[in-house]
């Protein structure tokens, strides 16, 4: 059974992905604005995205430019 989950809170702009209901025990910061967390055992559980709709935005538009330029 698929437990994950993803909830937007729009007056903090953050995007938050679970992918088990465990307890967090630890964060690590993967890049600014991105921390992953993780179990007791150090297995990742949920990542959180600050400024999320920046990020989105800015990944898609990072994409979609690479790909045109490989058209081209």
């Amino acid at each position: 059974m698929n437990k994950t989950k993803m909830v937007y809170f729009e007056k903090e702009d953050v995007l938050h992905l679970a992918m088990t209901d465990e307890h967090e025990t630890e964060s690590l910061e993967i890049s600014p604005n991105i921390t992953a967390e993780l179990n007791e055992s150090g297995e990742l559980i949920g990542i959180e995205i600050l400024q999320a709709s920046s990020f989105i935005r800015d990944t898609i538009l990072e994409s979609v430019q690479i790909k045109l330029l490989k058209q081209g």
